[in-house]
């Protein structure tokens, strides 16, 4: 892929209708969903060893869940969307580090006694 087409699909990848969803209607309820997008590019050019010339580049975009705008008579409200995995990598973080601190304070403990 040449430098330039790299991007000009980056810039097409990370337009705002890439965010938002659809509006999704139901019941009389309206539901747009939206999503957190991020990425990164990189490109070169260069030469080898019998002077040919080269260029390439690539680029990767991950989208995560952020929540949803719920239309409902006339009014809006925003449902944030809820990261299991992220809440489970955090209490897991946090109980280590607990268990760490009560091993120090007990070995602190034993060791003035």
């Amino acid at each position: 892929m040449k430098v330039d087409e790299l991007i000009a699909k980056t810039k097409e990848s990370l337009e705002a209708k890439k965010v938002y969803t659809e509006p999704y209607e139901k019941d009389g309820i309206t539901v747009i969903a939206a999503a957190t997008l991020s990425g990164g590019a990189g490109g070169g050019t260069g030469r080898d060893e019998k002077n040919q010339e080269g260029e390439g580049g690539g680029f990767g975009i991950t989208a995560k869940p952020t929540g949803a705008y719920v239309i409902s008579d006339g009014k809006v409200r925003w449902v944030p969307a809820v990261d299991v995995n992220r809440l489970v990598a955090t209490a897991g973080v946090v109980a280590v580090a607990a268990l760490v601190v009560a091993l120090r304070l007990a070995k602190a403990k034993a060791h003035l006694q």
